[in-house]
């Protein structure tokens, strides 16, 4: 077994496993376990490269202070790569993240603020708007995850190739959300250019505006949801929607659910996200008239959702349960 020299060389390679004991309908549905990365998520792969490429682009010096607006995950994967790296880091994240990320973040070492949840770009306390002013008044680095090529990239070299690989090149669809765009656009354009025929299937939650525009070009105003990470109220810059053939809108009751029972069935202990992908994956296998071979993520680990998600009381003053 392969010694690493640091954590930021443990980034990416994660283990796939099959669903076994879900309902399937004729497919096999199996789950690319990225909260095995260090930082506990797929966030990670796009940390190390979105840094390593402002680095050799001279964006970011030593000493530099790095700044992003994120739900959380791509604030770990940054604290991960900024702890070794030595750069100052600075978040800022919507007040309905859960509790365990603001924490998992200071402990860490990143500086974090919290903005409001209930405002939509263009506001002055929106996240990202907020994150971008910051960074102007102060001369910081702003990654942007999702105006920033590089996010696309790390799918596009890592994990689209190692989902085809671990599949034998035998894989007839995908299934991912969107919460910057960088996996559909990466992974898909990678699995489309191995097989123009893989599905990409968009998992999305009931409230966002992306579901909408890929199953019926419609364009709507965006409610809410509870889902950390995925869902949009606007279409990221490097989010290429055109790949996703086909996508299912997941309630919040059903993708909360789903990743309980992923838990109490498989084994994985999930994040929210990763309950609507998996939701969606369950809908489309079970859809199908003749057997297929299905991909999708376990995103980042469930323990950043103990005080929600897996949280009884929380749970019911959600009427989720």
């Amino acid at each position: 077994m392969k010694v690493f020299n640091n954590v930021i060389e443990m980034v990416g390679n994660t283990p796939m496993v099959k669903v076994t004991n879900m309902d399937t309908g004729p497919c096999e549905l199996y789950l690319k376990l990225e909260l095995q990365n260090p930082g506990g998520s797929i966030k990670d792969r796009i940390a190390v490269e979105m840094v390593e490429q402002a680095e050799k682009q001279g964006k970011l010096k030593p000493g530099d202070t790095i700044i992003e607006a994120t739900a959380g995950n791509t604030g770990l994967g940054l604290a991960l790569v900024a702890a070794g790296k030595g750069y100052p880091l600075k978040i800022v994240m919507p007040d309905k993240m859960s509790q365990e990320k603001v924490n998992n973040l200071r402990a860490m070492g990143a500086e974090v603020v919290q903005t409001r949840s209930d405002v939509q770009k263009g506001h002055p306390e929106y996240y990202q708007d907020m994150a971008a002013r910051m960074a102007e008044e102060n001369g910081y680095y702003y990654v942007n995850q999702f105006e920033n090529p590089a996010n696309v990239d790390a799918h596009y070299k890592t994990t689209g190739p190692e989902i085809w690989k671990q599949m034998d090149g035998n894989l007839d669809a995908f299934v991912c959300g969107v919460g910057s765009g960088g996996t559909l656009s990466g992974v898909g354009r990678y699995l489309r250019e191995q097989n123009s025929q893989v599905d990409l299937v968009l998992a999305d939650p009931a409230g966002s505006i992306l579901e909408p525009l890929v199953n019926r070009n419609e364009e709507v105003e965006a409610g809410s949801w509870l889902a950390e990470g995925i869902g949009e109220d606007f279409i990221p810059t490097i989010c290429d929607l055109k790949l996703a053939n086909t996508a299912f809108a997941v309630s919040d009751k059903e993708g909360m659910q789903t990743a309980r029972k992923v838990l109490e069935k498989e084994g994985v202990m999930v994040g929210s996200s990763s309950g609507y992908l998996i939701a969606a994956a369950l809908r489309y296998c079970q859809q199908q008239t003749e057997p297929k071979r299905v991909v999708t993520l376990a995103c980042d680990t469930g323990n950043r959702y103990l005080s929600k998600l897996f949280n009884d009381d929380w749970m019911r003053s959600q009427n989720l349960l």
